[in-house]
């Protein structure tokens, strides 16, 4: 029997990208929605069905219908969590590319019924988050113990998304959020405390700042002997993050925590960075440092990822889970991050086939 594959959002750019890499590495039937009558893309190895996520009974049936649902129908800031809680319902396996807190917790709380069901939920599976938390995980795991994580995120221009990645990062100005420094939460403000990380070529010395990611509160969970975990982001041209800072720190609180305010602010800067890809790229770097004890010395292990197209990458990280589920080498009934599911050899097995490249290094460091 074909396995079918219902993707919420799919028409997007991460989406579609997600698709893409399923038809590439599966033998699935995969359906995709939007809320456009017809399918645009007009692309034939797709099934293209009109869905609104408001209609829940249309969703109910949809999702009764297929084996794995991908929710790819960001932005996740103001999601409900009944996506998940209907694949529940009807036993059907679930992925997602969500990366804000506030959804990842509400997702969370259908864990005892996930685990009752046999359901394997895993949220935050994209680029970063997804495959920046497995990096961590394969550092955590090359320590004794570990004591800080510092996560490094970059984005060359628009990175091949769309205007919804656009409100994402406004959206994410919007209130300070808490991180786990020093062995407790504290309060950060976003786009704050820059900072010179240096990444692999083509990008070199580059500014990254803070940033409210879910995986700044799931790996104390994941790893509890952790006393500091950082997660900063960036852009290139670096100018753009000279503009987000200001965004942040200088303009009225109302323009970006009004609708409108995101929505003009998103289109400005999706515009923006329609001109500069032509020159900047659209590609992700990801930098991972894991500090802690090695053999009673202390150390840091370091993971770099290079890819030249954002969204491609965050398709191969969905793309890889739903690969596992869909060949049956992989099975966790719960809901989880990707850091607390996903074992480092599957990962890393899924990755190369893809022709991820992720190097690691170690460098002796104080904490």
């Amino acid at each position: 029997m074909t396995n079918r594959v219902l993707i919420l959002g799919g028409r997007g750019r991460i989406g579609s990208s997600v698709a893409q890499d399923i038809v590439s590495h599966t033998e699935a039937e995969v359906i995709v929605t939007g809320r456009s009558p017809e399918n645009p893309t007009g692309d034939s190895r797709f099934r293209y069905i009109s869905l609104d996520l408001a209609d829940v009974e249309k969703l109910r049936q949809a999702i009764s219908e297929v084996e794995l649902v991908i929710h790819c129908a960001g932005p996740f800031h103001y999601r409900d969590a009944n996506v998940i809680k209907l694949c529940i319902e009807a036993g059907v396996n679930y992925l997602d590319v969500s990366d804000h807190r506030s959804f990842t917790i509400k997702a969370l709380n259908y864990h005892e019924a996930a685990v009752a069901a046999g359901v394997t939920a895993i949220v935050n599976t994209g680029i970063f988050p997804g495959i920046s938390n497995s990096m961590v995980r394969h550092g955590v795991e090359q320590l004794d113990t570990v004591e800080k994580i510092h996560l490094s995120y970059l984005v060359s221009g628009s990175g091949g998304a769309g205007t919804t990645v656009m409100r994402t990062t406004f959206l994410g100005l919007q209130n300070p959020f808490e991180s786990w420094i020093d062995g407790k939460w504290q309060q950060v403000k976003p786009y704050t405390e820059r900072e010179t990380v240096d990444f692999p070529k083509p990008y070199g010395r580059t500014g990254v700042y803070w940033f409210d990611m879910p995986e700044t509160f799931t790996l104390p969970k994941a790893f509890p002997e952790v006393q500091t975990v950082i997660t900063k982001f960036g852009s290139v041209p670096d100018f753009y993050n000279y503009l987000t800072w200001i965004a942040a720190n200088i303009f009225p609180k109302s323009w970006i925590q009004n609708p409108s305010g995101v929505e003009f602010l998103s289109h400005v800067s999706h515009f923006m960075t329609g001109v500069t890809d032509r020159f900047s790229g659209i590609g992700v770097a990801v930098r991972s440092e894991v500090t802690g004890q090695k053999d009673g010395k202390t150390a840091t292990y370091i993971s770099n990822l290079i890819h030249e197209n954002t969204s491609i990458a965050a398709g191969f990280g969905t793309g890889s889970i739903a690969q596992l589920l869909l060949e049956g080498k992989f099975q966790k009934p719960g809901v989880y991050p990707v850091e607390e599911a996903l074992p480092t050899d599957l990962f890393e097995s899924t990755v190369s086939s893809r022709g991820l490249d992720i190097n690691y290094t170690w460098s002796n460091s104080s904490v």
